[in-house]
């Protein structure tokens, strides 16, 4: 049966067409006669000329009928309302020719017969076609994963019915909270009690979890993400309703649950005043506009509808994939935003002057950076030319130009830095607090945040790609832990604090509570389907490796120097009053760190971070690679 059945979904729709065609015909003869049969309990009709006719005449207007009404278009596999409908149509107009051809031929008709007949019309073409659905159900069914639903609201129905004509899932139960729904029946599924799942698992053989919850809060759904991890279950979800609503996600497409829900933290809805002050109607530049932090930044300011959006970036195809994405943006949401793409480095500031002179540039997020620690500690006189004097010849093109407000994407890394990367952001903070006791006509302020979840330095795609590669997931150590921001929700609080800025303010957004990096893979590990391979666990799928700290890294972050911070009109960004230098110390400063790099003098630049007001407390020797490699020769 099940080689019939495979060999008739695979034949051409004519060949499937004809097939149904001839059934009905069978279908419909054998109803007729079977209803005069039943009647009479006698086959002496079948000789009647009289009774063929009125059969002739039904079968060729029945069959109109069904090909009027789309029967034969319709897919057997899902056959829908709409077929039943046709043929329940199609069967009513059977019967009225049945009784009128009899009429008109003065061929004998009992009064049950009609009734007899389109009641085995019904049974045989009606029943056939569910048959043949059931049975391609049945036999598919076995293909498909068994899958368990959570929420039985309109969205876990809505999922339910997509699956049922997807060919990889197959629910077999529904999950809610609402007590009321639970032992209750919907789609053919059973409504269950979250505390069962164990026993679901195990009954059904279910391999995923989908969560269909659209609308919860943040915070809710990490509640329930950390009841499941316990389970052999991989958890996927469909979209939120925000993507359902615009139409750019629908039910059906599944995800691997984000981070943002292990994470649990609800972002808090931009201040219109705030968000449209520096960008709305004005010429906007972001440096590193290719890079995660400053092409959300783009993002999120097109949507402000800007004047002009400048895109800086030193990376060719970084910039012109945020170039195509951004114009593609705008063109369909007919905004109307100029975007202008411009290639080059921070650290020419001729370059800077003249695209902020050419375009009329009001402000400037400054993200383009060295952001990654190891590298930059490997590449001691890069990191620090771009991060320090990239961010100075930046902030002097925008003073020289006119720019109205300057913001620097800082790191909390900057705040008692044990590397090079961090030490680097400090003196940059330094340098844009310096310049702002010039009194220039340029507002300058930094905005100081930690780690961003799925940006290209985050631990977040690395180990995605090392469970889905079988492990082992490598942490430099046990107790590291780090600050954790979603993208999008930095981007918008970077561009509301530029807002509240007044001259050479340090911003700190609020991170909530740090988290431990070995909880979020053991997390990853369990949502991906997996179990972890530990000594109480040696039977597990995915082992947590510890590779010891890099050169540069510490255990955990922080976003102040001091205890003076004070709150803004914004509740998740705060100002901090640090230490600062004159320009006059800054600049004297900055021309020795300038000789010194120009010489590549590896010990003279520590020696000049250690003596500025940093609190910088590196934690091994320099290892910088050319250095590194010019005192290996030296020695020999």
């Amino acid at each position: 049966m099940l080689k019939v059945m495979d060999w008739l979904f695979r034949q051409p729709r004519s060949v499937k067409r004809v097939i149904s065609l001839t059934f009905d015909v069978v279908f419909i003869t054998l109803a007729f006669w079977g209803a005069y049969v039943l009647r009479l309990e006698s086959f002496e009709l079948l000789a009647s000329a009289k009774h063929w006719g009125v059969l002739f005449i039904t079968m060729a207007i029945t069959l109109f009928c069904f090909i009027r009404l789309g029967l034969y278009r319709a897919v057997l596999r899902y056959l829908s309302h709409h077929a039943i409908s046709a043929i329940l149509i199609s069967i009513g107009v059977s019967v009225v020719v049945v009784v009128v051809s009899a009429h008109y031929f003065h061929a004998f008709l009992p009064r049950s017969v009609p009734v007899f007949y389109g009641a085995f019309v019904l049974i045989l073409c009606g029943g056939a076609r569910i048959l043949v659905r059931a049975l391609y159900n049945q036999t598919t069914k076995r293909q498909k994963t068994p899958v368990i639903i959570y929420g039985a609201g309109s969205s876990g129905r809505q999922l339910n019915t997509s699956l049922l004509h997807g060919n990889e899932y197959r629910a077999v139960a529904f999950v809610d909270d609402n007590h009321v729904l639970h032992r209750s029946i919907l789609q053919g599924l059973t409504v269950y009690s979250p505390t069962g799942l164990s026993w679901l698992v195990e009954r059904f053989g279910a391999e995923k979890l989908l969560l269909a919850l659209p609308s919860l809060s943040r915070q809710r759904r990490r509640e329930i993400i950390e009841g499941l991890e316990g389970l052999p279950l991989e958890i996927l979800t469909i979209p939120g309703m925000a993507d359902l609503v615009s139409g750019t996600a629908t039910v059906s497409e599944l995800q691997e649950v984000s981070i943002d829900d292990l994470l649990g933290r609800d972002s808090v809805e931009p201040f219109p005043e705030l968000i449209a002050a520096n960008v709305q109607n004005k010429v906007v530049m972001v440096t590193g506009a290719g890079g995660s932090i400053g092409s959300e930044l783009c993002r999120q300011i097109l949507n402000q509808q800007p004047k002009a959006l400048v895109l800086f970036e030193l990376s060719e195809f970084s910039l012109y994939q945020i170039d195509q994405e951004l114009s593609g943006l705008s063109l369909s949401a007919n905004l109307g935003v100029r975007i202008v793409p411009l290639l080059g480095s921070v650290q020419r500031q001729n370059r800077l002057e003249a695209a902020m002179s050419a375009y009329g540039v009001e402000t400037v997020y400054h993200a383009a950076a060295c952001k990654h620690v190891p590298l930059v500690e490997y590449n001691v006189v890069e990191g620090v030319r771009n991060n320090i004097f990239g961010t100075w010849r930046a902030a002097e093109a925008a003073v020289n130009t006119g720019v109205e407000t300057f913001v620097l994407i800082s790191t909390d890394k900057a705040v008692r830095p044990t590397n090079i990367m961090g030490a680097s952001k400090r003196l940059a903070e330094l340098v844009l607090q310096g310049l702002a006791q010039r009194q220039s006509g340029t507002r300058f302020c930094m905005v100081r945040f930690g780690n961003v979840l799925g940006s290209s330095g985050s631990v977040v795609p690395l180990f995605k790609k090392q469970i889905k590669s079988g492990g082992p997931i490598t942490l430099t150590h046990e107790e590291i832990k780090r600050y954790f921001m979603t993208i999008p929700e930095a981007a918008q609080l970077v561009i509301q604090a530029g807002s509240l800025g007044k001259g050479g303010d340090v911003f700190v957004l609020d991170m909530g509570e740090p988290v431990f990096i070995i909880d979020l893979a053991r997390k990853m590990i369990r949502l991906m389907g997996y179990e972890v391979k530990d000594a109480q666990n040696p039977q597990g799928d995915i082992e947590i490796r510890v590779t010891g700290l890099r050169p540069g890294e510490k255990l955990y972050e922080e976003l102040l120097i001091g205890e003076n911070e004070q709150p803004t009109l914004h509740p998740r960004i705060r100002t901090a009053k640090e230490v600062s230098l004159s320009w006059n110390e800054m600049s004297d400063f900055l021309k020795d760190l300038n000789l010194a790099c120009e010489a590549y003098d590896q010990e003279q630049i520590r020696a000049l971070l250690l003596s500025a007001p940093l609190a910088f407390n590196p934690q091994a020797g320099i290892f910088d690679l050319l250095w590194v490699e010019r005192q290996k020769s030296h020695s020999l």
